[in-house]
C-alpha cells in the first residue's frame, strides 16, 4: 500500500526537521515562509516564483502542510510571537537612536553638498 501523500513528503525527506524548524530539504527555507504567503492566499506558482522553489518542493511544503495543518499551525503562531517580541525589542533599543536622527536638521547638512552639486553641474553644462 502506497503511503498517504503527507507521509511520502516526509518519508523522502523533502520537508525536514532543522534548528530552524519545519524547513524544505536542501534549502533555508522553512514551512513557515510558505504559510506567509498561504495566510494572505496567494496561490502555489507566485509562492514558488516568491521563494525560488521547484514545483515538487512547493507541492511537498503544501502536501505536508496541508495532512498536518494543526501541528504547523501551531508552530508558525509560536513563529510570529518571537517575530513580534523580537520587533518590539529592536524597535524599543532603536528608539533613542531614532529620535537623535530626527532631531538632526538635514537641511543644513544637506544644503553645502547641494552647492557643491549645482557648481558641477553648472561647471559641465558650460564645457558642452
Amino acid at each position: 500500500m502506497a503511503p498517504a501523500s503527507g507521509e511520502q513528503a516526509l518519508n523522502d525527506r523533502s520537508i525536514i526537521r532543522t534548528e530552524w524548524g519545519l524547513t524544505i530539504a536542501k534549502t533555508r527555507i522553512t514551512l513557515y515562509d510558505v504559510m506567509d504567503y498561504l495566510t494572505v492566499d496567494y496561490p502555489a506558482k507566485l509562492i514558488r516564483e516568491k521563494l525560488c522553489l521547484t514545483d515538487a518542493q512547493v507541492d511537498a511544503a503544501l502536501t505536508y502542510i496541508k495532512a498536518h495543518r494543526a501541528e504547523v499551525e501551531a508552530e508558525y503562531q509560536q513563529v510570529l510571537q518571537m517575530a513580534e517580541v523580537d520587533r518590539q525589542y529592536w524597535e524599543e533599543r532603536n528608539q533613542e537612536h531614532f529620535a537623535r536622527l530626527a532631531a538632526l536638521s538635514p537641511q543644513s547638512d544637506r544644503a553645502a553638498i547641494r552647492l557643491r552639486l549645482q557648481a558641477w553641474k553648472d561647471r559641465l553644462e558650460s564645457e558642452v
